[in-house]
């Protein structure tokens, strides 16, 4: 059986989706995907851990027709907010993913300025 560490830091640094991939990438490794519930679960549990009250960017874009993980993680875990509008909105939108302190993800606008999450 295989196991490994997941490391995730929650920034409490409010920037566009592109600006915390960026910092991600710069100091990290890269905005979290989370590809297991497990995952989801840490993540959401860090955030209330820093009391942060606002939705967060995960690693989770829009492109082409589809919802993909910017660091090339599968999209075979869901957990979106039911009442997210993840498939049909205005295509001249910038459409990222958020996760909000449900821990359930949500569509946003890329140019948005929230917290984020790295790994």
């Amino acid at each position: 059986m295989n196991f490994y560490c997941i490391q995730i830091i929650v920034l409490a640094e409010e920037k566009s989706w592109e600006e915390a991939l960026e910092h991600c990438r710069e100091h990290h490794e890269d905005l979290s995907s989370m590809v297991s519930e497990t995952e989801r679960l840490l993540a959401l549990r860090e955030i209330k851990t820093r009391h942060i009250t606002e939705p967060v960017w995960i690693g989770l874009r829009y492109l082409g027709d589809r919802w993909l993980w910017v660091n090339g993680d599968p999209l075979q875990y869901e957990a979106w907010h039911e009442r997210a509008d993840q498939d049909h909105q205005c295509p001249i939108w910038n459409r990222c993913g958020a996760l909000n302190q449900q821990g359930l993800w949500e569509n946003w606008d890329c140019q948005e300025k929230l917290n984020f999450i790295c790994y």
